[in-house]
């Protein structure tokens, strides 16, 4: 079983909860608009990294990010990139069995095709009134399950 953590969209802002709530992972995938060399410093900490650059990552530190990593973790094949709108393939017929995207601010976790598709959300700072969120991908028995993690969940009433 390997458990992996999963981040987007922090744009500079790499908030001690998404740190904690990323804590014993053994990979890290940041999802693009990561915003400075010092988050991927720091997520490093914790796990290895495999980053992707977001259409906000335009600095010099970011130039040698690619747009779409494959990275190959528990036996699945993961393909990485910031914008979903972008994919460019059919992730089923190229072997993919999880797509991690960002871009969108909008936590997602749906399975389509056979392939589980995740967006973890923003970890960064609050975009309208959209949740702060990381998540987790769990593979176990070459099966992958994704979990969103809201890092200021709304009291209960």
């Amino acid at each position: 079983m390997i458990r992996i953590g999963l981040i987007s969209d922090t744009h500079g802002l790499l908030r001690a909860e998404a740190l904690s709530a990323l804590a014993g992972v053994e990979h890290i995938i940041h999802a693009g608009d990561i915003g400075s060399a010092e988050v991927l410093t720091q997520l490093g900490k914790i796990a290895p990294v495999t980053a992707v650059r977001g259409n906000n990552d335009k600095d010099a530190w970011a130039k040698k990010i690619a747009e779409a990593e494959v990275v190959q973790l528990g036996g699945q094949s993961i393909y990485v990139l910031h914008d979903l709108s972008e994919l460019d393939l059919d992730p089923a017929a190229a072997g993919f069995s999880v797509v991690v995207t960002g871009h969108s601010h909008k936590p997602l976790v749906q399975q389509r095709d056979g392939v589980l598709f995740v967006n973890p959300g923003s970890a960064g700072p609050r975009r309208f009134k959209l949740p702060i969120t990381v998540g987790t991908l769990v593979i176990d028995r070459g099966r992958a399950q994704a979990a969103i993690h809201d890092l200021f969940p709304a009291p209960k009433a």
